[in-house]
């Protein structure tokens, strides 16, 4: 009842965010919409460059996972084009605040501590900067968090292998990043998450699941690129005017910028009001959501904290192999990909009696939270300013 009531309130807060904002980057909308007439490309609703749809074989796709769009089908067939994206956003938003909070019940997290985690987690990254804009990358980003999240939930509690898979497989169709940590989500359908207990069926049931999505997954690529995997984003970087080039968007050379964004960049410090100008590049982490540190306390079950930070840095290597950081955004937004496994190793390192190093942890998740209202408030007042 409590993660419900969270949810709920994760939910409220995003709409409060966005008030009463339409996207106009609403690529799942276009997307659901010429689903509903049979096809997958949306030549006659493309509005024109600013959204990332890519010309292939004499048409306009949109290059973003699907599930999104997928989710939008009920809204759109009933509104059409009118179909607010957004409002989707900050209901995943609540799904993502729900799912956190019953995860942080089920590693066994007091509900005072959760309060703080849930709240940092909500303000203090970039999911309620990504829920109140409800942008088609923004959009992806909470969805991916969202599903992740209840995969993590349902992985702490009865561990079935079907619904881990099912819950992973939305995930994976928001942000395919996430296909790197299956192998860490398999090991723990099978050997056990919060203990080590060991399911074959769980998980033979949790591969049996996945193979409809990843036949799916083919199909859906070969009627679009006419190869069976996802070719989109490599068009779209041949086609970038901005930073694109030939070869393949992913490549060892971009790990220093990539490095530089999650790590080092600051804001633009002003002597004029609003006196921090957060960068269209990004901000570091060390800025955005310093409180991440606390991830680094956790320390038992051994097993667990080991496998989590393994899946964080799996999922994170695509990022850090991209050509492009995420773009315009404020902090760093494909952070959120692995952030759902640092939210559980922060649960885990407050289990045990900090000391004076939780009081150091609320003054960082009161400073993550705070910076993350004030990129909220800025990109409202500043960069979206007249426009819902």
């Amino acid at each position: 009842m409590n993660a419900v009531l969270v949810g709920l309130l994760g939910a409220i807060v995003a709409l409060a965010f966005a008030h009463g904002r339409v996207t106009p980057y609403d690529n799942y909308v276009l997307l659901a919409s010429q689903m509903l007439h049979g096809h997958l490309w949306i030549d006659p609703v493309w509005p024109g460059p600013e959204i990332d749809a890519v010309l292939f074989d004499g048409h306009r796709y949109v290059v973003n996972d699907p599930v999104p769009a997928i989710l939008m089908l009920p809204l759109v067939a009933f509104v059409g084009t009118n179909a607010n994206q957004t409002l989707l956003a900050a209901l995943l938003c609540g799904v993502a605040c729900g799912a956190g909070w019953a995860l942080l019940e089920r590693l066994g997290v007091t509900n005072r501590v959760a309060v703080w985690l849930i709240v940092f987690f909500l303000a203090g990254t970039d999911l309620l900067w990504c829920s109140m804009l409800g942008d088609v990358w923004f959009v992806a980003e909470t969805s991916a968090v969202a599903f992740m999240l209840l995969a993590l939930c349902e992985l702490a509690g009865k561990r079935r292998g079907w619904l881990v898979a099912l819950w992973t497989a939305l995930a994976l169709g928001s942000r395919f990043t996430l296909v790197m940590a299956l192998p860490v989500l398999l090991w723990w359908v099978w050997d056990g998450f919060r203990e080590r207990e060991r399911r074959p069926r769980s998980a033979l049931a949790f591969v049996g699941t996945l193979v409809p999505f990843f036949v799916l997954w083919v199909t859906y690529n070969m009627a679009r690129w006419h190869v069976p995997w996802d070719a989109g984003h490599t068009i779209f970087y041949h086609q970038d005017p901005f930073m694109g080039g030939p070869g393949s968007p992913f490549g060892l050379a971009n790990i220093p910028t990539e490095l530089y964004s999650f790590f080092v960049v600051p804001p633009q410090f002003r002597t004029t009001f609003p006196f921090v100008e957060p960068l269209a590049f990004g901000t570091a982490l060390w800025f955005t959501s310093p409180a991440l540190l606390l991830a680094f306390l956790a320390r038992e079950p051994r097993r667990l904290v080991v496998s989590l930070w393994i899946a964080a840095v799996l999922v994170a290597g695509p990022s850090l192999l991209y050509y492009a950081n995420g773009g315009s955004q404020f902090g760093m937004r494909h952070a959120l990909d692995f952030e759902p496994f640092l939210l559980a190793l922060m649960g885990l390192a407050t289990r045990t009696n900090l000391g004076v190093a939780w009081r150091l942890a609320q003054g960082l998740i009161a400073w993550s939270a705070a910076v993350g209202i004030y990129g909220c408030w800025y990109w409202n007042t500043f960069m979206r300013h007249g426009m819902l």
